[in-house]
């Protein structure tokens, strides 16, 4: 393993040494990318907002049709139902949109309900664009050179040399290209995560007396019920244990009957019958 990387090493300079230079337009290409490239903000954006909503259900239908329509995904949703009167019930929604479309669509979902909260974050990884292009072409350079001199290799040994070496760049480029087109993607495409949350009963506007008094009579028959309820278990209850309570009451009159009719009559003294 040793021998043939030491080997791989002088494969690559006189692959650089014997490959013919490039093409002046290919370089002049790859140099006008690169520039402009600086001179646009390479931004990866995300937003986040939380929305207040009459209806969980319904506004999740409205983000995917509004999502839909700006040509984005939805990649996640969290749905949750609300347990009791107290609670609400929510949902998280993670979506992606094209950049140029993110501000119309948080326009558009802001309409859904009240927004609580609402932000936007922005990264520049230009120079990270910069780099992975610069290197890859560099990679891409050092493959053709190395191709060119595995066309040209006599020995065997001289073929794994260059082989051995060929598949290291290779194996780069691809780590490099993916990760170039990762950042790519996530410039082209913004992240939205939305929080939607129900109103709670208690804290509408406009509430009623009616309603204060709707909702107090309910509380209180269901405490009659709870209460009926508990009297009528105890009731079962009773019944299915009364032949054992009948039997101890049984045994302890029985007892103190018996215990009362053996005890000794005291001995009368002669002046107690006068």
């Amino acid at each position: 393993m040793n021998q043939v990387s030491s080997s791989a090493i002088p494969a690559s300079t006189s692959a650089q040494k014997l490959a013919p230079p490039q093409d002046a337009s290919q370089e002049k290409s790859a140099t006008e990318q690169q520039t402009a490239t600086r001179q646009r903000p390479q931004l990866i954006k995300k937003a986040a907002m939380t929305v207040i909503v009459d209806s969980v259900d319904k506004s999740v239908d409205a983000v995917s049709k509004i999502v839909a329509q700006k040509q984005g995904d939805v990649i996640k949703l969290e749905q949750k139902q609300a347990k009791d009167d107290d609670a609400r019930q929510t949902a998280t929604i993670q979506l992606r949109v094209p950049q140029n479309s993110l501000e119309i669509t948080l326009n558009e979902l802001a309409k859904l309900g009240k927004v609580e909260s609402r932000n936007i974050s922005a990264q520049d990884v230009g120079d990270q664009l910069v780099d992975f292009q610069a290197r890859l072409g560099n990679l891409r350079k050092t493959e053709a050179n190395l191709q060119k001199i595995m066309d040209r290799a006599g020995s065997i040994k001289d073929v794994l040399n260059v082989s051995n070496e060929l598949s290291n760049i290779r194996e780069s480029i691809e780590q490099i290209d993916a990760q170039l087109k990762s950042l790519q993607n996530q410039v082209s495409y913004s992240t939205i995560t939305i929080n939607l949350e129900a109103v709670l009963a208690d804290n509408k506007q406009g509430r009623d007396f009616g309603s204060q008094i709707q909702q107090t009579w309910s509380n209180s028959t269901h405490s009659v019920g709870s209460f009926t309820t508990g009297l009528l278990n105890l009731c079962i209850w009773l019944m299915v244990y009364s032949p054992y309570l009948l039997v101890i009451t049984a045994s302890i009159y029985g007892f103190n009957h018996w215990r009362s009719s053996h005890q000794p009559v005291a001995p009368t003294r002669p002046g107690d019958s006068e």
